[in-house]
């Protein structure tokens, strides 16, 4: 029995304890505990209510530290918002409103803050808040609400220093390893439809079906970058690396772009070798010289983003699209298939998206 992804606990297991989970778990702890043996020191604050700390660490522990604060800022204010709404519908308790209709209007204003997308995180803690004071308040609503706020904006600090004091995490890494395999599977998609198409056995399903798992795959790259890109911010170990901030992005554009195109030559040799005449859409000298031509821009995507490197791989990529071209133009007229042509214009679609790491005047080269 084929258990689905989602299910299969030695994903759920491999998933729990990466370097990067565990270290967030642990700094994670020493920060809740740290923070609750803190919190009776804190002004404003009654330390009865010191458990309110640890959750404040909680809703701030983040994988980035910029994140931690962005999140913790949020919090804070959705709980700042849900308090008064909770003091607001006290108020109206004591007025004679029943307690029933009260707590029947803090949860509808609350879900409809909760649309709010500004608040971020913190729209989940308005309604949240607003109950608690309403209903946890006692005598002393006042005092729960100052020291309800004032705790959890402790926990909220102590869990974003703690975040950038203690290995803040740092994504670059593991983002450029996850390009390098997006990168190679690229090329390796490429290389399998030349080696297809000089055999005559290219399969548009096969085809298809490499196409899905790169744009799968395409996918957790770009969540890999932007993770990278946030976890250079406010952390001085971002500060110490040399390669531009923006190079993951730009090597992720250029992927986007050569798989994009990558999926239009698929296209464009499905028409082209589908039907019994194939010889008759493009000779078999053609197709060779295409299959070439394919293999050699297969090589420059393969190729790190070094322009030395880059360049020669780029020289000789255009060289073998020319060949291919001006095969195509040495056809009779009629005989010119459009798919090649369109083949030809994906290729070219891929030399253009990885010329820019050819500059050397461009800070690309990969660290």
């Amino acid at each position: 029995m084929n258990v689905p992804p989602a299910l299969d606990p030695r994903r759920w297991w491999a998933d729990a304890v990466t370097a990067d989970r565990l270290l967030l778990a642990a700094k994670t702890a020493v920060a809740a505990a740290l923070a609750w043996y803190l919190a009776p020191y804190v002004p404003w604050a009654q330390s009865e209510y010191s458990y309110y700390a640890p959750l404040g660490v909680l809703v701030s522990m983040y994988p980035t530290v910029a994140r931690s604060a962005s999140s913790g800022v949020q919090a804070v204010v959705g709980l700042g918002i849900g308090i008064g709404l909770g003091l607001a519908s006290l108020a109206v308790v004591g007025l004679g409103v029943p307690r029933i209709a009260a707590v029947a209007a803090v949860i509808l204003i609350g879900v409809l803050l909760a649309g709010v997308r500004a608040l971020g995180v913190g729209r989940d803690w308005v309604a949240i808040a607003g109950l608690f004071v309403l209903l946890l308040g006692g005598a002393d609503p006042d005092g729960y609400s100052v020291s309800y706020l004032v705790t959890m904006a402790f926990g909220v600090v102590v869990g974003v220093i703690v975040n950038l004091v203690v290995v803040p995490p740092l994504r670059v890494k593991r983002a450029d390893d996850r390009l390098a395999e997006l990168r190679d599977a690229l090329a390796a998609s490429l290389r399998s439809i030349a080696d297809s198409l000089a055999g005559h056995s290219f399969d548009p399903d096969a085809a298809d079906e490499a196409e899905a798992r790169l744009r799968g795959t395409l996918a957790d790259v770009r969540e890999e970058v932007e993770l990278a890109d946030e976890s250079r911010r406010y952390n001085p170990r971002g500060r110490r690396l040399q390669a531009p901030r923006d190079l993951g992005w730009r090597r992720l554009d250029a992927l986007t772009g050569t798989a994009d195109a990558t999926r239009e030559l698929s296209a464009a040799l499905a028409g082209l070798t589908s039907g019994p005449s194939v010889d008759a859409k493009l000779p078999a000298d053609a197709r060779r010289v295409l299959s070439e031509a394919i293999t050699t821009v297969a090589h420059l995507v393969e190729t790190p983003p070094d322009p030395v490197g880059t360049a020669d791989q780029l020289h000789a990529a255009e060289e073998a699209l020319t060949t291919f071209t001006d095969r195509l133009r040495a056809l009779e007229a009629h005989d010119e298939p459009l798919d090649a042509w369109a083949a030809a214009v994906s290729l070219r679609r891929v030399i253009a998206a990885c010329g820019p790491f050819s500059d050397p005047d461009a800070d690309t080269g990969a660290h």
